[in-house]
């Protein structure tokens, strides 16, 4: 699969760092080649058919109607 075009505009390139993976839901962090660490929360049956694994190079695409801030 190739994707040609997407809507959204977040994109981070990066690879895979670790994968903490749960019998329902993975945890995926995404290492940018600026060391931004990008988190994904995906089904574990996702993480094994895209055939992710720690060093593959993937995108990130993040896409939300809501970004929370908390006051310090």
């Amino acid at each position: 699969m190739s994707i040609t075009a997407i809507n959204v505009r977040n994109q981070f390139r990066g690879k895979v760092k670790e994968i903490i993976e749960g019998p329902v839901v993975s945890e995926i962090d995404v290492e940018t080649p600026a060391g931004l660490i990008v988190t994904s929360v995906i089904t574990t049956r996702s993480v094994k058919e895209l055939r992710l694994e720690v060093g593959r190079e993937v995108i990130a695409l993040v896409k939300s109607t809501e970004v929370s801030i908390a006051a310090l």
